[in-house]
């Protein structure tokens, strides 16, 4: 027989003990739970006192369209976008899935954005 192959069955580091290792606890936050977390949008203060205020209401569809848009920009390395849908313009902390501000388009027409370096239009 070869020397060499004395050598591996010999080697400290081969764990000879037939025992299992058992997981004490399960993990405390699943995965689906941290993919949610990572894909809803959450709306700040601010901006919900503004769609309030400003009486701008967006649909559940266009909401889902708006987050599938923030993960497609998420993956190009945009960190503040804007998003501008028929009635509304949007700012959104990409990184963090939250909704920073909101007006509607009549106001939105006349302002200068800064700080943003994305935008997403939906029509």
């Amino acid at each position: 027989m070869d020397h060499r192959m004395l050598q591996i069955q010999n080697h400290p580091y081969i764990l000879q003990t037939g025992k299992k290792v058992q997981p004490t606890e399960s993990p405390k936050v699943s995965f689906k739970d941290t993919l949610e977390k990572e894909t809803n949008l959450v709306i700040s203060k601010h901006a919900q006192k503004r769609l309030d205020e400003r009486n701008i209401s967006i649909q559940d569809s266009k909401w889902k369209e708006i987050q599938v848009k923030i993960s497609e920009a998420k993956t190009k390395g945009i960190r503040d976008s804007l998003v501008v849908t028929n009635n509304a313009a949007l700012i959104v902390n990409v990184p963090n899935n939250t909704v920073i501000t909101a007006m509607n388009r009549d106001e939105a027409s006349s302002q200068i954005f800064t700080n943003i370096n994305g935008t997403i239009i939906l029509d």
